[in-house]
């Protein structure tokens, strides 16, 4: 049975950092796309950032670029999500999601079947 599971949010001052896993289980991560996805109150759901299966190729969103790191650890079949200089604006649920195919990745949520649970993170002083 596929399944994600993310933990590492929690509650931080803006200008820190918070590293977010996705731990994976029931398929590869390797030969798969990832995307990292976060939904705040009363907003759609956004495409963060994802990593492809082949290179592999990440991308990022505009709004993060610079800040975040997307990263893969395919012996811990792990997505990792670093995050930088944290602003309230990134306040939200974090959710990855996975899609087993070898192809570019997406930051489009239809794109992908299986998600996890999600992990809160909060920027406030």
């Amino acid at each position: 049975q596929l399944q994600l599971v993310e933990s590492g949010g929690g509650l931080v001052q803006p200008g820190g950092s918070l590293r977010l896993s996705c731990a994976a289980s029931g398929f590869t991560v390797e030969y798969s796309i990832i995307g990292w996805f976060r939904q705040a109150p009363g907003k759609e759901r956004e495409g963060v950032s994802c990593i492809s299966s082949s290179a592999p190729s990440k991308d990022y969103a505009d709004s993060v670029k610079g800040r975040f790191t997307i990263s893969r650890d395919n012996a811990k079949n792990t997505v990792y999500l670093q995050m930088n200089s944290l602003k309230p604006e990134d306040t939200g649920v974090y959710y990855c999601a996975a899609e087993p195919q070898w192809r570019l990745c997406s930051k489009v949520p239809g794109d992908y079947d299986y998600w996890g649970q999600g992990t809160q993170v909060t920027v406030s002083s």
